[in-house]
């Protein structure tokens, strides 16, 4: 779906209307909607103005993140959130580093962010699925879904996967849960150093 479409459709704002906001007819809007005509880059900044929503989302085809991040934008601009705090996530696509991120006091902008990140994560990991089409590891993956889905509360697998990611240095060693989890990956690191050998 083209930008301008779910934009004009998450404000409930008809075509009629939008035309004579920027002060068009209504069939170029309705050209730009169906992708028959580019939206004219002059009326670009005046889209961000009334809507609040970043220029490169009108004219292009949207992801499912894209469609999240415009609600985001929306329920920031209806709820007027106060950040509370601000807790370090490791994010999708975000280099191997903690991010600082808003809590805000509005559980909904709370609830896109985690949907956000989830999506984020699928389409990564689709990604990493779909590149080839032979994985040599494919064993692999079905193996870790299946801790995934069926050990995700075990204190061993999140010791391990934060410890595997320490050992092939995906985080860095200031990133850590703790004292515990730092004897634990000494212990785990010695086990992997012997069976790399």
């Amino acid at each position: 779906m083209i930008g301008l479409k779910f934009i004009l459709d998450l404000y409930g704002m008809q075509h009629i209307e939008l035309a004579e906001k920027l002060g068009i007819k209504k069939q170029n809007i309705n050209l730009w909607i169906k992708g028959k005509q580019n939206i004219s880059k002059k009326h670009l900044p005046t889209l961000e103005n009334i809507f609040g929503i970043d220029a490169k989302y009108f004219s292009k085809e949207l992801t499912d993140i894209d469609k999240l991040e415009i609600q985001k934008e929306k329920l920031k601009q209806d709820l007027h959130p106060v950040i509370m705090k601000h807790e370090g996530q490791f994010l999708i696509g975000k280099g191997d580093d903690l991010v600082e991120v808003p809590v805000y006091d509005k559980d909904e902008i709370n609830r896109i962010e985690h949907d956000i990140e989830k999506a984020k994560l699928i389409a990564k990991f689709r990604d990493i699925v779909n590149r080839t089409e032979y994985l040599p590891y494919l064993d692999t993956f079905k193996l870790v879904l299946e801790l995934l889905d069926k050990a995700q509360h075990e204190p061993t697998f999140h010791k391990t996967i934060e410890g595997l990611a320490h050992y092939l240095e995906l985080l860095p060693d200031w990133v850590s849960t703790g004292r515990e989890q730092n004897g634990f990956e000494r212990g785990l690191f010695g086990v992997l150093d012997d069976n790399n050998k």
